[in-house]
């Protein structure tokens, strides 16, 4: 039993558009993309920080544009990237619902696991 304390919890948000037929949605790395846009004001260099060719950085920003039916990024050609107002807007509730959830597991697995 004392093993269980050496154990922690993972949670898994995604956002996702019901009503889309493609299987896209916004979850952690696509989160951690567009923070990466956020924090160094560019695609190229978001994509570069994850060990990631831009053109897959690219491909994976257009597949959950459309399918959540937002733009996530202003494309300012060499001059960099920056977040959409709703692209932030994602992105913030994104990352407080993930914090709120990941405290919350935390506390339900101690709880549980007494």
């Amino acid at each position: 039993m004392g093993q269980l304390k050496n154990l922690s919890t993972t949670v898994r948000l995604t956002v996702a558009n019901p009503s889309s037929e493609n299987k896209s949605a916004f979850g952690p790395g696509i989160a951690k993309l567009c923070l990466g846009v956020r924090e160094m004001g560019s695609l190229n260099a978001a994509a570069k920080g994850m060990r990631m060719a831009y053109s897959k950085a690219w491909r994976i920003i257009k597949d959950t544009e459309e399918t959540l039916d937002v733009q996530l990024l202003l494309r300012d050609g060499a001059h960099g990237s920056t977040l959409t107002e709703d692209g932030n807007r994602l992105l913030d509730a994104y990352l407080a619902i993930e914090e709120h959830l990941s405290a919350e597991a935390d506390r339900l697995f101690e709880e549980m696991t007494r």
